[in-house]
Formats: structure tokens, sequence, C-alpha cells
């Protein structure tokens, strides 16, 4: 193994498998990237519905777990994170979001310059290889399939008509000209597999002679000289990078490497013996997630739950999988989506719902024995922030994850919010006629009884897995990166992954964060001329 690079980029996620692609391609550059887990070799990875066997499984997920928190009564939640090639984009539930154009002016209003949504869009574009109607918004030949949902339910079409009975708009593509409306989700999926990062940026770029993709080697610390970043200790031994280290290694691994290596809060450092080589107060700060409420409803029509409840099913769709690529082995997490409007913020979407065929406690225990759908809701761009903490100096210690969620009045009424308008949709017809009975919250929480509606979200509301902002972008005091996501008062070192966000996106996290990677990469390009 050589033992220096030009560029060494840390975690082969949805950012890094885009970063490790851009830097190599032009072949002036020699570059590294390296994985702290496997390659994604497991099948279950690469077939759609595989969410349900590799979240909660050692193999591909980090398997962490938050602190307990106030906000949900006490309760602590699974974090899953995607373990190997393609991280997080390896597991999730395939669906492809933008957010909101108001999100990446509202970053640039913050003092970073280049992020407003007129120059993030070219990343978008050039990342899309979307098989949808053309659009000038939309890419064509770019490395990441893009598709339209291969699968429909009767359940979650009534869903959509019941909600434009109730007075919504449909939007056929809510990563258009505008996100507000009911619809279908799009996903990252080509010819019934799915496209994750790795399959998308890696799989072409394997053969260069210039990039050399390591797996299984996990990042211990930066190698620090004078404040310049010179390379990165691994548990194979030190690598050397004569350019640039790019940190890709998520909402916790970003942070966590910085802290360990001397860079963040002193008084987070000086516990666990960490000499500060450079204090910077928002290292591990500002981390957002998306909080899902998840109301569901018991139904007349036949769902994913009972498609699946004997072995000769499951054999039936196994085998249309593999001779056709169709069937529910290809869906996604959600089948229907919507984007609304609650009083909180009536001038853009503020809550988001995954209409989903089926019903579970969690994917990783599999579905409920009867029909049922689920309308999950969540709040789009919640204040409550949170922060991680080291529990030592050591890399294989998993840090504390502290989300705070529903703290600040405003995210507690907007998910209550949110919560009555599915109840609302689901009292419409043509879905009304198809719901048996509503299974949670259940009719001993009364529709009128705020305080009840939000204490069952804190009893039963869950993540859905969009961890961001803890090394965040911007000018301020608390901004670890300058707006070329260089790390403030350190040389030879930038964060490229969602953890950069300022504020959380309108949205699911991985298409923003593949465009992380290729404006990353296309900056780092820039400023090596």
């Amino acid at each position: 193994m050589p033992k220096q690079y030009d560029y060494i980029v840390v975690g082969a996620g949805s950012a890094g498998c885009a970063l490790a692609n851009r830097l190599s391609e032009c072949g002036r550059y020699q570059v590294a990237l390296l994985e702290a887990g496997p390659t994604d070799w497991y099948p279950w990875i690469h077939v759609p519905v595989g969410y349900f066997k590799t979240m909660g499984n050692p193999l591909t997920d980090w398997g962490y777990q938050t602190q307990p928190c106030a906000g949900l009564n006490g309760r602590s939640l699974p974090w899953p994170r995607g373990r190997g090639l393609g991280g997080s984009s390896s597991i999730n539930g395939l669906l492809y979001v933008r957010g909101q154009q108001q999100d990446y002016d509202d970053w640039a209003n913050l003092g970073n310059e280049g992020w407003d949504w007129q120059q993030v869009l070219p990343h978008f574009v050039n990342s899309e290889d979307w098989s949808g109607k053309a659009s000038s918004l939309r890419g064509k030949g770019g490395p990441l399939s893009v598709s339209e949902t291969r699968l429909s339910r009767p359940i979650v079409d009534a869903w959509i008509e019941a909600a434009e009975n109730l007075g919504y708009a449909r939007n056929d593509d809510y990563n258009g000209s505008t996100q507000e409306g009911v619809g279908l989700f799009q996903l990252t999926a080509r010819n019934g597999r799915r496209c994750s990062s790795a399959v998308a940026y890696l799989k072409p770029a394997r053969k260069r002679a210039n990039l050399t993709i390591l797996t299984r080697s996990r990042v211990e610390k930066l190698l620090l000289q004078n404040k310049r970043v010179t390379g990165v200790i691994t548990q194979h031994g030190p690598i050397q990078a004569k350019r640039e280290v790019v940190l890709s290694s998520g909402a916790i691994g970003s942070p966590q490497l910085l802290m360990l290596s001397g860079i963040g809060p002193h008084h987070e450092l000086q516990p666990h013996n960490i000499d500060t080589v450079h204090e910077l107060v928002g290292v591990g700060r500002n981390m957002q997630d998306h909080l899902q409420a998840r109301p569901v409803y018991k139904c007349k029509t036949s769902t994913i739950n009972t498609e699946i409840n004997s072995l000769f099913k499951q054999a039936l769709i196994g085998l249309e999988y593999l001779l056709k690529r169709t069937g529910p082995m290809t869906m996604a997490a959600s089948l229907g989506t919507g984007f609304l409007s609650t009083e909180y913020s009536p001038e853009r979407p503020d809550i988001q719902f995954h209409i989903q065929p089926w019903s579970a406690d969690s994917p990783a225990e599999g579905p409920h024995k009867f029909d049922a759908f689920t309308a999950s809701v969540l709040q789009l761009r919640p204040q409550s922030t949170g922060h991680i903490s080291l529990v030592s100096d050591r890399f294989m210690d998993y840090p504390q994850l502290h989300p705070n969620y529903l703290a600040t009045e405003l995210d507690q009424k907007t998910l209550v919010a949110g919560i009555k308008l599915a109840r609302q949709i689901c009292q419409q017809e043509p879905l009304r006629s198809m719901i048996v009975d509503e299974f949670k919250p259940g009719k001993q929480v009364a529709e009128d009884d705020d305080a009840a509606i939000l204490n069952w979200a804190r009893d039963n509301s869950t993540t859905i897995y969009h961890p961001t902002g803890t090394c965040k972008m911007g000018i301020d005091e608390e901004a670890v990166v300058d707006p070329r996501l260089r790390v403030h008062g350190i040389d030879g070192v930038r964060v490229a992954d969602a953890s950069i966000m300022p504020t959380i996106v309108s949205g699911n996290t991985n298409a923003p964060a593949i465009m992380i990677g290729e404006k990353a990469a296309a900056m780092i390009l820039e400023d090596a001329q």
C-alpha cells in the first residue's frame, strides 16, 4: 500500500464516493478513499427492499444509540448509519429529495457564499441520471440513477387522492420548480436495484490507476504539524497527504475525528487528556435531525404486511424480482409523499409525509401481521439542536449522541399540527372507506387534545435517519468550516458531508450529501490550479 497520496478522503459514504470519483477523474492526482467498514458485498444491500435486512445488522450498520432524550420522555433511539462502501446510501430507503430552493438561499444568507440555489443546482444536475420527464432542472447521463417508483398500491393512491380532495395540489416532481404538494417518491434505483453512491461513483472509477480504495481502514486521528494536517493515522499505520485530507465520515464520524485529533471545544477534549491543538467550539454542536411521528391505520385493502405473511407468498415475490426486477422487492421505504404547510409556515412547506403501504414498529422487526399503512409525518426544519460528546480518546468508542428532540415550542406545535393533518386526510374519501381503524395513536388520543397528541409523539416518534450539522459551515463563532469547506484555523483539511449543513434541508438528506461531495470536489480542484 502506498504511504502517500495527493488527496485522502476519509469515509466512503454519500459524499465521499462522489468526492473520490471527481477528484480522480482528471487523472492528475493520486487519491485514496479510506472506508472503516467492508466492501458492499452483502447481497441485501443491492435489493431495494433490503433495508429490512441491513438496518440493525452489524454487518452493514454501525448501530449507534442516542442518549435518553427529555423531549422523548426519556427514551433513547437507535440511529442506524451505514457501515461499508456507500455508507448510509447502501442501507437507506432510497428516497431522492433535494430539499427546497430556499434552504440553500438560507445557507448563502448566513454568509456561505456560493451555496445559494442557483449555484448548487448544477451539482445536483451533474450528479443525476433522471429517467422521468425531461426538465432543465433535472440531470441526464450523470452517475446517480434517479427513477420514478416501479410499484403502486391502492392505499397509497387513495391517500394522495384524499389529500387532493382536502385541497392540496398534486405534484409529480417535487424536485422540480416547487416542492409543495402530494405525489409519489423518486428513488435512487436502476433496473430494480439500489443505486448507492458506491454503485454510482465507485463502480465506474475502480479501474483508475490513480484511485486507491481501502476498506476496513478506520482512521484513528489526523496527523498534524504546526496546525496543518499532513495525513492520517489508520489502524494499519500512517498515510501522508501531499495536498489535503477531506473528512466525509458523516455527522457522527467527522466531528469525532476532529475532536480525537485535538480540534474542537476544549471542555470536550480536556476530560479525555486530549491536547487542544486548535479550539473550535462548534465541533459536535448544531446537531439536527428529522423526528418522525408514525400514525398507523388498519385497512381493508391488501398491503405488504399480509402480502409476505407466508413462505409461499415470499417465494412468489422473490421469483418475480429475479425474473422481472419488479414487485414488492423493488419498494423504497415509502411510496407516497407530501410536502405541506401548517399554520406555522404558510409561505413554504414545513412538514413532510412518508406514506408506506406497510406498518412496523421498526424496519428491523419486520411488518405487523395485519393489513395496515403508515402515514409518517415529520417537521422539515426543526429549531431544536443537539450535540455529540466524546467518551474517551479512543477512536473505537462511540461518542454520546444528544439529539435534543422537541426542545422548542415551535417544534412541538408543528409536529402536533402534522399529526392532526394526517388524521384529517384519513377522514377524506376515497381513503376513509378503506380504513378499518386508527391503530396509532388510537381513539384514546383525542383529536382535539394537543397535549395528549404531543405526549403520544414523545412516547412513539423515532428518527428518520437524517443527522446533520455537527461541523457546520459558516462565518460565525460556532462555524467549523468556511464556505469552501476548509476547517477554520487548520490548513490541509476540509469536511464534506451532511455535517457541514448550517441548517438541515427540508427533506431526506442523501441527495444533498451527494451534492455536497460534488461541489466539494469542484472547489478542491479549482483551488488546486
